[in-house]
């Protein structure tokens, strides 16, 4: 039976015509499916959808949303992520090689807050995996998210007492008011892709909104599993930065302000 799909020229660029073609015919689109978007149900037998194809350095993934959530896309991002989306994204795989995909993906958490430095507030984003992070390529116990993230220019941070260096090429992208996404710089060169990425664009407070927009940065704490956890107030928040630093355990930059 006919879906109910939209294929952007771009993704059927990249998937080819005979693949678009059954996938509009039906053939190779799910009836139901969980939106990327927004994670809730969707039907593309009675509502339109959207393809989104993700692609990273090895691998593309393809997905579907509503249409009133995403319009059909190619999105940019990076290996890692992708892997990690895998078993969240309800798709099919394209040229999916099995033996890279590691079953147990440590997921971003990403929470907002206001931080005070020197008097004033600064908006911030702090960042805590669900799991260790080890070195793409390598197996073992230990966590290597703050070395690889020293690595690409985030300072280690013994105190909050000013605001850390600017990240060049990385980015927090806001949208109409929302948190979309931190981007990175390409391997290659081209356009920023998505370090992390939010199935839902993330509320922001009003205060937090105002402050990126007086400052045109938002400032990025990241912290390894365990060090920080979801702390429903922005004093237990601070708290828990000020003791993720004294412990060596933080590490951070500012990042330019993308959108509004």
């Amino acid at each position: 039976m006919p879906r109910m799909l939209d294929v952007s020229d771009e993704v059927r660029a990249e998937i080819g015509d005979e693949e678009a073609d059954r996938l509009l015919a039906g053939d190779n689109a799910p009836g139901s499916y969980d939106c990327t978007s927004c994670r809730t149900p969707g039907d593309s037998e009675n509502e339109r959808t959207s393809t989104v194809l993700f692609i990273g350095d090895e691998t593309a993934v393809l997905a579907f949303a509503h249409s009133t959530c995403l319009p059909s896309q190619i999105v940019q991002v990076t290996e890692e992520q992708l892997q990690g989306a895998v078993r969240s994204i309800n798709g099919d795989t394209v040229d999916l090689d099995p033996d890279k995909v590691t079953p147990e993906q440590a997921v971003l958490g990403v929470t907002s807050g206001l931080v005070l430095i020197a008097g004033e507030l600064h908006p911030a984003l702090v960042v805590e995996p669900t799991a260790p992070i080890v070195r793409p390529g390598t197996t073992g116990a230990g966590d290597d998210f703050l070395p690889l993230l020293i690595e690409q220019g985030f300072m280690p941070l013994s105190e909050l007492t000013e605001v850390p260096p600017v990240q060049h090429g990385w980015s927090v992208l806001l949208a109409m008011g929302q948190l979309h996404a931190v981007l990175q710089p390409s391997v290659n060169g081209g356009q920023p892709v998505a370090w992390w990425q939010a199935h839902q664009p993330l509320q922001v407070t009003e205060g937090w909104r105002a402050a990126a927009n007086k400052h045109q940065q938002v400032l990025m704490f990241a912290a390894p599993v365990g060090s920080i956890g979801r702390q429903p107030r922005e004093d237990l928040l601070r708290d828990a930065l000020d003791k993720a630093a004294a412990g060596g355990q933080l590490v951070g930059a500012a990042l330019p302000l993308a959108g509004t």
